[in-house]
């Protein structure tokens, strides 16, 4: 029996590394992005799997509804939220359009296309979504010195990391497993897109993030950060979040009581 994957951002990048793999590997395939003659492309250049494209923007509620329908509707294995703008720029720089494109594409859509998608998954008891953030949700706590600041980026892939975390423990038993991928920098279009060059810092391949992503999901990892030698770096992260979670009481903290 085939399997589907839906990818978004599927046109480069990441999104496209995705969905050569899946291809390779026998799945069907929805590929969602803004330029369809670059999911024309895509489609004919892989005849030996079925291949739909949808052209949508997932920075407007149109392109994202129109992509929660189908996830709602077609019997999903796979579903990939990896669309993204960066707009790298302090809060009070950015665009008011800008900053909702981002927060659309990168908390919205998700959000919406993962509600759509669950659903049909647990009932057919098996699937898996994989949400693409990066290893910037976890540089809040960086000092100013630390450039370029990206208040409303930074965030949105921190929600990402912490919803797929939520998620899975929901699902936990179902089948349906949820998984965030979180690489440093990759060599793909992306930040060209931005007028930044960084052709002289060492970047990951967009083939080794899936590679990764698709390994994590193999061994059951909710939060994949294929630049990380020493996962337990990560556990130390998660360990302290439920730390912190779990001190918590009724009783006003000592430090905020008057002198």
């Amino acid at each position: 029996m085939s399997t589907l994957a839906l990818v978004t951002g599927a046109t480069s990048g990441i999104g496209r590394a995705f969905a050569e793999r899946f291809a390779a590997d026998g799945h069907d395939l929805i590929v969602v992005g803004r330029r369809q003659e670059r999911l024309d492309e895509f489609a004919a250049a892989h005849p030996e799997v079925e291949v739909r494209s949808v052209a949508a923007d997932l920075s407007t509620d149109e392109g994202i509804d129109t992509v929660a329908r189908i996830c709602a509707t077609e019997p999903l294995d796979l579903l990939v939220n990896n669309a993204g703008v960066a707009h790298y720029m302090p809060l009070a720089d950015l665009p008011a359009d800008k900053a909702r494109e981002l927060v659309n594409v990168k908390v919205l859509a998700p959000t919406q296309l993962m509600r759509a998608a669950v659903g049909g998954m647990q009932r057919r008891g098996r699937g898996a979504i994989v949400n693409v953030a990066g290893m910037i949700a976890f540089s809040g706590p960086a000092p100013s010195s630390v450039m370029p600041r990206r208040a409303v980026y930074a965030g949105s892939l921190a929600h990402l990391v912490a919803m797929s975390q939520t998620l899975s423990a929901e699902l936990e038993g179902t089948g349906v497993q949820v998984m965030v991928v979180c690489p440093g920098v990759v060599a793909t279009e992306f930040h060209e897109r931005q007028g930044m060059d960084l052709s002289a810092v060492p970047r990951m391949s967009a083939e080794d993030v899936v590679t990764a992503g698709l390994r994590g999901l193999q061994l059951g990892e909710v939060v994949c950060a294929p630049g990380v030698e020493d996962a337990a770096l990560l556990d130390s992260v998660f360990a302290a979040d439920l730390a912190a979670f779990g001190g918590q009481n009724p009783a006003l903290a000592t430090r905020y009581r008057a002198g």
